[in-house]
């Protein structure tokens, strides 16, 4: 396994041409780089530029509409429900979280349901968005299903994560952002580039037996849900996947459950859909809208001191806090760069061949 360094400006012009040659506007190639990128800053390199070709051959399938009308279909004062369609949910979800945001400057919070979209990248970037203006984000998205719910031995859930960001004052933001699965399927696609096995309880084989063996999936297999068995705690995990599914397409109007269509292009998604796309939730709660902002960051600094100083088992360890280290990450490699496993790179490179475009 070799990975191949990049500075972010070549990743994000090499991502902006290939959205652009699938017919996305400037603004929305734009802005799908900067998802994607921002994944790979923050060390989450299992939804960045890993995932182009995937949203490619969505599109030469005729799943994902590079030209989406995205509108509003139904809205009150606080929440609304978008129709994204079709289009790349890079651009849907963050469409959906500046009406959220706008609904929170007026009233306190906001709060958007949206159904027809597609994969959203990580949920974090959309969180943040809210961040960004001194609000609570609350980003999640359903996902095609890969995860059975405790005892099940048949996949009915996505990996369905959900991500609470929070604004601090001298530290970074809090950013708890995380699949509900006990491994979201990136990392399965990671392991299997790298040809090594994955650790005991992220999957089961389709006999529901444990495995470690990172290609289960393709045989019949399927994810765990956080927690990986009861007596671990996989019904909490899988509780939190059901609120996800629930909020993300039962509310909207999306597919839900095992309707949910697969990211991948060589499946179909199922004939008899119970709604559009893949959906998602998203919401803007103001901070001062409970308590002067700078009160609630002095107190989630103090909050984060506490916890970072925190006695640990090995004197050698420190407790870590939600969102630090991708967030060392992100400073990291802005400086240094962004480094791509070869097997990625070579996947990148046949892409611009097809695609007409100068490689990586």
């Amino acid at each position: 396994m070799t990975f191949i360094n990049f500075t972010e400006k070549t990743l994000r012009t090499f991502t902006f041409t290939v959205f652009k040659k699938m017919g996305c506007t400037d603004e929305h190639a734009t802005l799908a780089a900067d998802v994607l990128l921002r994944s790979d800053l923050r060390g989450i390199d299992s939804h960045g530029v890993a995932r182009l070709s995937g949203y490619v051959r969505l599109w030469e399938k005729k799943r994902i509409n590079a030209t989406p009308n995205i509108k509003v279909v139904h809205e009150t004062p606080t929440t609304a429900t978008v129709d994204g369609d079709s289009g790349l949910g890079l651009v849907v979800a963050p469409f959906a979280m500046t009406i959220a945001i706008e609904k929170a400057e007026k009233y306190g919070s906001g709060w958007v349901a949206v159904k027809n979209s597609n994969h959203f990248g990580i949920a974090g970037y959309h969180a943040l968005m809210a961040v960004e203006k001194d609000m609570i984000g609350i980003s999640m998205t359903n996902a095609s299903p890969l995860v059975a719910p405790t005892y099940a031995n048949e996949r009915l859930l996505g990996t369905n994560p959900m991500c609470y960001a929070f604004p601090a004052g001298k530290y970074p933001p809090v950013i708890v952002d995380m699949a509900t699965a006990a491994a979201a399927n990136g990392k399965l696609e990671i392991a299997q580039r790298a040809n090594k096995d994955i650790p005991d309880g992220w999957v089961q084989d389709k006999e529901g037996n444990n495995s470690t063996n990172p290609n289960e999936l393709k045989n019949g297999g399927s994810l765990l849900p956080l927690g990986s068995d009861k007596d671990h705690g996989s019904h909490k995990g899988y509780g939190l996947s059901a609120t996800v599914d629930i909020l993300s397409a039962v509310l909207s109007g999306a597919n839900y459950g095992p309707w949910v269509p697969p990211f991948v292009s060589f499946l179909e998604p199922p004939s008899d859909p119970v709604g559009e796309g893949i959906g998602h939730f998203l919401g803007a709660m103001r901070v001062d809208g409970f308590r002067p902002t700078a009160d609630f960051k002095s107190h989630l600094d103090n909050w984060i001191e506490t916890f970072k100083n925190a006695k640990t088992v090995d004197p050698n360890k420190k407790v870590i806090i939600p969102g630090e280290p991708e967030y060392a990450f992100e400073q990291e490699r802005k400086q240094s760069g962004i480094p791509i496993i070869d097997v990625v790179v070579k996947d990148l490179n046949e892409l611009a061949d097809k695609l007409g475009i100068a490689h990586l």
